[in-house]
């Protein structure tokens, strides 16, 4: 009995293994090797850390991280204040089927690809879209207004695609959150902002975290929605790495590129993870 129990659990953990294996480690594997191979010659390499030494002595590169990363928090920020509302009215004061409801609202625009989502921000967004032509007939606008390929079109695609990935950790945790000592908080004289700053809020910061988290990681290596809704100002340091791989086809110096991505956006939430007096098992249990 005891071996067949072994034998189904290990069966039962062979898909997991092999998906990380496969698609994760032997991938990563390969991108870091490559990333090391410096072209000396015609299909010449040598193994060194030139591809990395690159990133730091570029300023384009290095003003392209620093600009993707702040736009990147600033976008999780945003979604965090837009989220919370939402996830609190979800688990603290919606009941039976409202509550169901809503969260399946949040659901709705993820039952389409991100393609189709951001071509729907475009088609409102344009200078021939539905607000521009809604400010021309109120006469808030004496023409059309173009609101597409800037940072703030930018923004509000990052906001919008990443809304669920904050919500739904906040309902999570605030759901636990007992109406009793909410309650226990008025009775004691408190305010709708103090009860909030000293209990909501404490009781909520893991899946604040895990929700930050999540979505800027989402965010910084997202490539699609910079590109669509940004203008040929507006860089974002995934397209960078898809230069190097897609147009230049110089797949070392884009796996150094990709890399270089997964440090930084690392050392960044351990920054926060420490400011937040957070870790990381508590956040993600």
């Amino acid at each position: 009995m005891t071996a067949q129990r072994s034998l189904g659990f290990y069966l039962l953990l062979a898909p997991i293994v092999l998906w990380l294996l496969l698609l994760v480690l032997i991938p990563q594997i390969d991108l870091a090797l490559l990333s090391l191979q410096e072209r000396v010659g015609v299909r010449q390499y040598t193994t060194s850390f030139a591809n990395y030494w690159s990133f730091f002595e570029e300023p384009l590169y290095l003003m392209t991280f620093a600009r993707t990363a702040v736009m990147s928090i600033l976008a999780t920020a945003l979604t965090l204040i837009v989220g919370f509302p939402v996830a609190y009215y979800i688990a603290k004061i919606a009941r039976g089927r409202m509550r169901s409801i809503l969260f399946v609202l949040c659901l709705v625009p993820f039952w389409v690809s991100e393609l189709v989502r951001t071509f729907g921000w475009m088609i409102l967004l344009r200078e021939t879209g539905v607000i521009s032509s809604f400010l021309q007939w109120s006469g808030l606008a004496a023409g059309p207004v173009e609101m597409l390929y800037n940072d703030v079109a930018i923004m509000i695609g990052l906001v919008y695609t990443s809304m669920l990935f904050m919500v739904v950790p906040l309902v999570t945790t605030l759901d636990s959150l007992d109406n009793a000592v909410i309650e226990a908080g008025y009775d004691l004289g408190g305010t709708g902002p103090s009860i909030l700053r000293e209990i909501v809020v404490p009781h909520a910061m893991p899946g604040i975290v895990s929700g930050c988290i999540v979505v800027f990681m989402l965010t910084l290596g997202n490539y699609l929605t910079p590109i669509m809704l940004g203008g040929k100002d507006s860089l974002w340091f995934t397209e960078l790495i898809y230069s190097q791989f897609i147009v230049r086809f110089n797949w070392e110096l884009g796996a150094a590129f990709g890399f270089m991505l997964l440090f930084l956006s690392t050392a960044i939430i351990w920054g926060a993870l420490r400011l937040s007096g957070q870790t990381l098992q508590k956040t993600m249990g």
